[in-house]
């Protein structure tokens, strides 16, 4: 039998977790599922993170309520990705913050993008009928960004590209508290069909440098405590070496798609095979991978043809 495509068998709803990260800073996880980030001020909230529909965006403004009734006046896109966006007008937010370059690309491809994850991934699409359009930044920046919640600083940078070229992360400096977006994943598969393999071990490098006393990751459990998340870090670095360097073999030689797929399920299932989204992720991260070795620097377009033409090569 044909495996479904991507995760629309997926279709078991995961427990929320609500987790303090640091003192009014909360990270919504929901075993493998996309997280969002919660920070209190002292007059304000900013999410960092919307989920993909507005109808979910409201369970974690039930959270939200649990803790502080202040309104939340920012919502913060780490990226442009659906299932982190489209959500974003349940907040009521005065700001939606993103960097220039994540703009950009909903610009260029926050259609396609929003087409093809629905087709991939539809439980993550919970009450998609709620969803008004395309969210819109209406704050962005180029390298980095303060915010002010009086006297909590919140600092939005841009440390390099990962996992698309966009993306970025939450500083809160009075807390040493990082909400990573999908540049940190904890247990659960990176999805790298947007993403740079070249630059994202750098920018890596770069949140370590930081030494966050916790992190909330784009997916899995919230990190608490430095060895925590140095130990994240360095499962996200094994991750994306694990299946960059088989497929980067294969197309030095001349091989074919489908040998840079046999390669890298060689190098990677033994090692994360258990990972959330692990075969989901995995003829995505391939094809980008594939792209990448043969100099292909900006990603492809995914479109929802494309997926499905592409599934179909790798898994027949």
């Amino acid at each position: 039998m044909a495996k479904a495509f991507a995760s629309t068998g997926d279709m078991a709803e995961k427990t929320v977790s609500f987790t303090e990260v640091g003192p009014g800073l909360y990270a919504y996880t929901a075993e493998g599922d996309p997280n969002t980030g919660v920070i209190v001020g002292d007059d304000a909230v900013i999410v960092v993170d919307a989920q993909a529909t507005p109808a979910m965006a409201n369970r974690v403004i039930e959270k939200i309520r649990t803790v502080t009734d202040k309104p939340v006046k920012y919502v913060v896109l780490s990226h442009y990705h659906a299932v982190r966006v489209l959500g974003a007008s349940a907040y009521g937010a005065s700001e939606i913050v993103a960097s220039d370059t994540c703009r950009a690309m909903i610009h260029e491809r926050g259609q396609e993008d929003w087409d093809s994850e629905f087709g991939r991934f539809p439980r993550l699409f919970h009450a998609a009928e709620t969803i008004p359009g395309l969210t819109w930044p209406t704050l962005t920046f180029s390298g980095r960004m303060t915010i002010y919640l009086g006297k909590r600083r919140v600092d939005l940078l841009h440390l390099g590209r990962a996992h698309t070229a966009g993306d970025i992360v939450a500083w809160v400096p009075d807390a040493g508290v990082m909400f990573s977006g999908d540049i940190v994943e904890y247990r659960s598969a990176c999805y790298c069909g947007d993403g740079h393999f070249g630059d994202w071990p750098g920018t890596l490098d770069a949140i370590a440098a930081m030494r966050p006393r916790a992190l909330s990751p784009g997916r899995g459990d919230a990190l608490l405590g430095e060895a925590k998340v140095a130990e994240a870090i360095a499962l996200t670095r094994d991750f994306l070496a694990s299946t960059y360097e088989p497929v980067v073999a294969v197309a030095a030689r001349g091989g074919s798609l489908r040998q840079a797929w046999d390669a890298c399920r060689a190098a990677c299932d033994g090692k994360f095979a258990d990972y959330a989204i692990y075969e989901h992720c995995l003829p995505f991260n391939v094809a980008r991978a594939y792209d990448e070795a043969l100099g292909i620097d900006t990603p492809r377009i995914w479109t929802a043809e494309r997926d499905r033409q592409m599934w179909a090569a790798l898994q027949g």
